[in-house]
């Protein structure tokens, strides 16, 4: 599951202690184990061997360009969402024709700026957008390649606000409509009909949800295989992580003991996927994110103060939650553990933040040992949507980013300055 582990009671990412990092760099500080980034990402490659399969990167999970570089290393393409993600794609030394392009808003500027970088395919999702990438395509003398993101009405099971593939959810055109809409897309002079497209949700531990909305989309994906010559079939991300990795206990084979019993992995996902979408003859896109680096990161904080206030127990540390989001917007599970093992009394704790907000918090009545001002906590699991959804509320600076490799540890990212907080604001000239 990760790289992450206690050795001699200090805690561990590969072979460099989480204690020197917070020690050179300070806290609040995000590390990411570049071993464990590699390792997911082949295993899913692997257990899709026998497609021809293209693993897509959705960087929004994780965009920093390291992370991108280290994938593009590995042969990943990409998944981006703005003109920004592809600009870091191509920073990183990525190629746009590795990247799909998908989205709801796609900009006029978003799809020049696409179509000058050869991106392998729009995921277009409405018909309003086709005709938008056709206009923009017949003015730069090009064909737009496109393919449709299909909604198959599938309910992913999983939170309310990472649910993508139902007709309660902005995306897609429902798949009563699909193929109506693929005609419309044939007949627009600059467009090139590539592929279907599905992405039904986020954080899905069962392989049911991708298995039934798949079957459903099967006929359609071969009809228009026959009457538009569409190459691949994007079957979207959305393989979930364990968040409790039971670390805390020191039980360090959990992953090993229980991971086939208990969670999605990519042996079980592709015993069930392969054999539906081998007889298709087709390029097969799979765009995971959180599985590829969510269980690579923690983000070290240390302990400012800790306090009781009637029958809580608070321990009050110095990230917050413009550094670590989840837990206060969608009440998301991270695991707690000290740098340093202690046999101290477990007591239920709320872990919070300096913000001056209720919602500031990243457990509530939690059973954690007891801990010190000065202690350091290391909350797992925090390699998606945890740097890229940070801010600078209350004007605090967002912390470096660090990855690991073997007994290196790199900065990838320098700690803001307080003085850049401000730098790009401006008086009007009728306050100076």
């Amino acid at each position: 599951m990760h790289d992450f582990s206690y050795k001699d009671g200090e805690l561990y990412c590969e072979e460099v202690p989480l204690a020197a990092i917070a020690d050179e760099y300070g806290t609040p500080v995000y590390v990411y184990s570049s071993a464990t980034i590699i390792d997911h990402f082949n295993k899913l490659d692997r257990a899709l061997a026998e497609l021809d399969h293209l693993i897509c990167y959705a960087i929004k999970a994780n965009s920093n360009l390291a992370v991108l570089r280290l994938l593009a290393g590995l042969g990943s393409g990409f998944d981006v969402v703005s003109r920004g993600e592809l600009a870091r794609v191509q920073a990183a030394g990525g190629q746009g024709g590795d990247c799909l392009f998908a989205g709801v808003g796609k900009t006029v500027a978003e799809i020049e700026q696409a179509l000058q970088a050869g991106v392998y395919a729009f995921n277009a999702e409405s018909e309003p957008e086709l005709e938008r990438i056709d206009r923009v395509a017949q003015r730069l003398g090009v064909k737009a390649p496109v393919s449709v993101r299909v909604n198959p009405d599938v309910d992913a099971g999983t939170h309310s606000k990472i649910t993508t593939g139902t007709y309660e959810n902005k995306f897609g055109v429902a798949i009563e409509r699909a193929e109506r809409v693929y005609e419309m897309a044939s007949r627009l002079p600059a467009l090139r009909i590539r592929g279907v497209h599905m992405h039904i949700g986020s954080q899905l531990t069962s392989v049911a949800p991708f298995e039934n909305a798949v079957r459903k989309l099967l006929p359609l994906v071969t009809r228009c295989k026959e009457r538009f010559g569409i190459e691949f079939f994007s079957i979207g991300g959305g393989m979930g992580i364990v968040y409790e990795s039971a670390l805390a206990s020191g039980r360090s084979d959990w992953w090993r003991r229980e991971e086939a019993a208990t969670i999605l992995t990519p042996q079980s996902y592709a015993e069930i996927m392969v054999p539906l979408l081998q007889p298709l003859g087709l390029k097969i896109l799979v765009e995971p994110g959180r599985f590829i680096v969510g269980n690579a990161g923690v983000l070290l904080t240390q302990v400012e103060y800790v306090k009781r206030t009637g029958q809580k127990n608070f321990v009050i540390v110095d990230a917050a939650m413009n550094d670590l989001l989840r837990p206060a917007f969608y009440g998301a599970y991270h695991e707690i553990v000290a740098l340093r093992q202690n046999s101290e009394l477990a007591i239920p704790t709320d872990v919070v933040g300096p913000i001056c907000e209720s919602g500031d918090y990243f457990c509530q009545d939690r059973m954690i040992p007891r801990v010190r001002e000065g202690d350091r906590l290391a909350l797992l699991s925090a390699g998606a949507y945890s740097f890229v959804m940070a801010s600078n509320y209350n004007t605090r600076p967002m912390p470096c980013e660090i990855m690991v490799r073997g007994n290196r540890s790199d900065m990838i990212r320098q700690r803001e300055s307080t003085e850049a907080l401000w730098a790009q604001e401006r008086l009007p000239s009728w306050l100076e």
